[in-house]
């Protein structure tokens, strides 16, 4: 084990036990209680943008009510086991969205627009590719969700399209690598503002049973402030793509003022989290309130402006630029694309718990563009080294698999 790993996972551990014995610090989420990782800032160029100012679960990350999020209903802290991962697929092409799928997983590539079912004992199978797929940047084909309606199972995904971001759905037939299928691809959301950076691309179904949905800006910095764009948003809509009856503004929009969510969970408190690319400056992970406002792009990071809602934590680009987000128990894991890490968050009662720690697995050298908590509880991630911005290694990209314990 290198050095620098030995000393992360150390970290891990000292942290982390200061978090359980109640020692270290608590936050709120407002802006004094803020956690602030690394006080220096950036002012280098984004790798992941641009730097111009500009019903029933089908799986565990497929909630319904009372269902436990992103595959555990538990509560304590988890830690990986060992400073090991282990490649459960290889040679993966832009991999972008990672869901759990009966014993194995289905993975969505960015740029051909397949999907991957990926076996529990690493057989790859392309199952198909999900029609009107443009890519280009870095848009394409992103995010991924499951939901069983009787006896059909439906495959959702956000992806970029000719003029814009959009959500589909295509029936899934089969269970195995050899009989799964796709069928047609039906638009249940549209009109998704797009561009070569920040489209978001997140999905899940959230513990109420309703689909949430990130996006960006789009490059157009008065989307994120008006209610009436769905751009720079968290949606939320049903399973046809008609908004939630209660949502705070009467239409799709749940929270606003964001430049680009790639990530989102719930612990098992019911808290719903979301990870955030900033611009030159700070990245962060919110709190998500119904209504919130997060203040892009009046604000970047941690204001302390009363008209909008602080980070509960922010990073500098270096150490983050956050994509996907999950949870198990009231434990985050952040996959970061610059940063080459995952982020453990503790939390409690919504508010983070001390610090947050870093965690890259031994002899990984790899943005992390994905995470997910398989059936089986393990910690499962996507690296993210062929999509144009990374250093592709002979067996990129990967599916990557971490043991939990619980602390």
């Amino acid at each position: 084990m290198s050095a620098r790993r030995a000393v992360r996972m150390v970290a891990v551990a000292s942290a982390l036990a200061l978090a359980v014995s109640g020692c270290a610090g608590q936050g709120s989420g407002d802006g004094s209680d803020s956690v602030v990782v690394n006080t220096t800032g950036s002012t280098a160029t984004r790798p992941e943008t641009t730097a111009t100012p500009t019903p029933t679960p089908a799986t565990p990350d497929s909630t319904a009510p009372g269902a436990s999020v992103n595959g555990s209903g538990a509560t304590g802290l988890w830690v990986p086991a060992d400073p090991t991962a282990s490649p459960l697929a290889t040679g993966l092409d832009a991999p972008w969205s990672v869901i759990p799928f009966n014993d194995g997983y289905l993975v969505s590539q960015r740029d051909d627009g397949a999907i991957v079912h990926v076996a529990s004992d690493g057989t790859q199978t392309t199952i198909g590719q999900v029609e009107g797929v443009e890519s280009g940047g870095e848009s394409g084909m992103h995010g991924l969700a499951l939901l069983d309606e009787g006896d059909a199972t439906y495959l959702y995904a956000y992806h970029g399209a000719s003029e814009d971001n959009r959500v589909v759905r295509m029936r899934l037939d089969g269970t195995g690598p050899q009989d799964l299928a796709l069928g047609a691809s039906e638009p249940i959301l549209t009109g998704i503002p797009r561009a070569d950076t920040h489209n978001g691309g997140r999905i899940h179904f959230g513990p109420d049973g309703y689909l949430y949905i990130s996006t960006g800006d789009a490059q157009q910095r008065d989307n994120p402030q008006n209610p009436e764009s769905l751009g720079g948003k968290i949606l939320r809509v049903d399973a046809e793509g008609n908004p939630a009856p209660d949502n705070p503004f009467g239409n799709a929009v749940y929270s606003l003022g964001h430049r680009n969510v790639q990530g989102f969970a719930w612990t098992s408190d019911g808290v719903m989290w979301a990870s955030e690319f900033g611009q030159n400056t700070w990245d962060e992970l919110n709190r998500i309130e119904p209504g919130g406002n997060y203040g892009w792009p009046t604000v970047e990071g941690i204001a302390g402006d009363d008209r909008f809602v602080d980070p509960s934590i922010q990073w500098a680009p270096a150490e983050a630029s956050p994509s996907g987000l999950a949870a198990k128990g009231d434990t985050l894991f952040l996959a970061t694309l610059r940063g080459q890490q995952l982020w453990l968050v503790d939390t409690s009662g919504g508010a983070v718990v001390g610090d947050p720690v870093a965690f890259a697995p031994d002899g990984v050298d790899a943005r992390m563009r994905d995470a997910t908590i398989g059936t089986d509880g393990t910690l499962v991630s996507l690296t993210n080294n062929t999509d144009g911005r990374g250093s592709p290694g002979p067996e990129d990209d990967r599916l990557l698999v971490v043991r939990l314990d619980a602390k």
